[in-house]
């Protein structure tokens, strides 16, 4: 398997990953927000990301089995 390289991203780039509503993707992360962390900026750091893939499961777009 091909190592997963995240990059930084918005709330709203995480919901259009998820194909969800910005309102939603709140309602999935907020059970995960301590170990998440804040946010920098408007921004999640590819370290968040990754937390948050592993918390939510991969978005359907990178395919990963």
């Amino acid at each position: 398997m091909d190592e997963i390289i995240a990059t930084p991203m918005s709330l709203s780039e995480l919901a259009n990953a998820y194909d969800i509503s910005n309102k939603i993707m709140k309602k999935w992360l907020a059970p995960y927000q301590k170990e998440i962390g804040k946010r920098v900026g408007i921004l999640y750091t590819p370290k968040q990301v990754m937390k948050i893939y592993e918390c939510l499961g991969y978005p359907p777009y990178l395919d990963v089995k």
